[in-house]
């Protein structure tokens, strides 16, 4: 069988892992953002449910936490008497969310603390709220700081996706290995699963980097 027509499965599951990186990635952004305020918010409610999460998704397999959305889950709505059922794609995106969001709390967490003292004590003498500063002053400064990090997590979000074969999502990994149980040409199959997931990795990388560059300029112009 020649390696060419192995290409048109892989791109079709090469479509379903940028979806998913792509839905993923969004979510986990909004979780960070939500984990890493909560961690520093005066509210000891907010700030213990979320640290509890941050601890517990990042204290966890990402695999377990794959498998208990998808498999174990259903049964607590069972027997709750509701169906909690979900779709591969939609148990796929919620654990890989929730994993890079509670990595992602951290350092949101640490560039809002990074910020300098005089700043909140400059907001503060010209009356700002606490909200108003956050908003205001410690993230704008904060985000062009979070950037880089978030570009490695959204990279590693992407080679994570790979674990969604295991529950039948057909992904770029889940369609290389219905071609090597049927070819069982292993080496070439597997060759052009990891170029795909390079070329792929770059792409997200230079977005990343046209994304820092782009607040890079309008942190400067606000400057």
């Amino acid at each position: 069988m020649n390696w060419l027509s192995y290409i048109p499965p892989l791109l079709e599951g090469a479509w379903v892992t940028a979806q998913l990186t792509f839905y993923s990635t969004l979510l986990g952004g909004f979780f960070a953002f939500a984990f890493g305020l909560g961690r520093i918010s005066h509210s000891w409610l907010l700030k213990a449910v979320s640290v509890s999460l941050i601890e517990i998704f990042r204290g966890t397999s990402l695999l377990v936490q794959l498998f208990w959305l998808y498999f174990a889950l259903p049964l607590v709505g069972q027997m709750l008497g509701m169906d909690w059922r979900l779709p591969p794609m939609v148990a796929g995106t919620l654990a890989l969310s929730l994993n890079i969001g509670a990595y992602g709390a951290e350092v949101v967490r640490g560039a809002v603390q990074s910020v300098p003292r005089s700043q909140h004590e400059a907001a503060k003498a010209l009356d700002f709220t606490p909200r108003q500063t956050l908003w205001r002053v410690s993230l704008p400064q904060a985000i062009p700081e979070m950037l880089p990090s978030f570009g490695n997590l959204a990279v590693q979000n992407l080679k994570d996706t790979a674990l969604v074969s295991l529950i039948s999502l057909g992904d770029m990994t889940f369609r290389a290995e219905q071609i090597r149980n049927f070819t069982q040409d292993s080496t070439t199959v597997y060759t052009l699963l990891l170029f795909m997931y390079f070329g792929m990795a770059l792409v997200l990388s230079a977005l990343m980097m046209l994304l820092e560059r782009s607040v890079g300029r309008w942190r400067a112009g606000r400057a």
